[in-house]
């Protein structure tokens, strides 16, 4: 859940953001040039999280793929948007030296509750990755995860 950075600060570029968010105590998402600090989760929340870890882990394992936690950032591009989601998934080189954030992930999940359901669904899902869900992992993943956790 995010909560809104009420103070009158200017908007920051990304670059300015990246250096200002390193030198804080919490996360913070980039949001049009403001930034919105992030909530903590529950114990629920971080148990799905991690179990959907350990069950993905086995299934990119030798494809160049990574797993990656809450504390990986995606970038909708190199000038703006950047989320913390759950955990993703990236296969693609252009990813695999990248120390600042993800740019070109294959799969994303963000673990639901009741409080974050309709701005996820309304705000994040606006900025939403078209290819991850065409992806040949994404299927691979959907047929074979996803009935565990039914």
């Amino acid at each position: 859940m995010l909560l809104p950075n009420k103070s009158n600060n200017p908007k920051l570029s990304p670059d300015e953001y990246f250096k200002w968010e390193a030198r804080q105590e919490i996360r913070y998402e980039y949001i049009n040039g403001e930034v919105f600090a992030m909530a903590g989760g529950t114990i629920d929340h971080s148990t799905i999280a991690a179990n959907l870890i350990a069950l993905l882990r086995p299934h990119v394992r030798g494809r160049n793929c990574r797993v990656l936690g809450s504390d990986a950032k995606v970038g909708i591009s190199k000038s703006g948007e950047f989320f913390y989601p759950d955990l993703l998934v990236t296969c693609d080189d252009r990813d695999r030296n990248s120390t600042k954030a993800i740019f070109y992930p294959t799969l994303i999940i963000e673990v639901l509750s009741p409080s974050t359901e309709a701005y996820n669904r309304g705000g994040i899902a606006v900025f939403s990755w078209p290819y991850a869900i065409k992806s040949k992992f994404f299927k691979h993943f959907r047929s074979l995860i996803l009935p565990m956790l039914m």
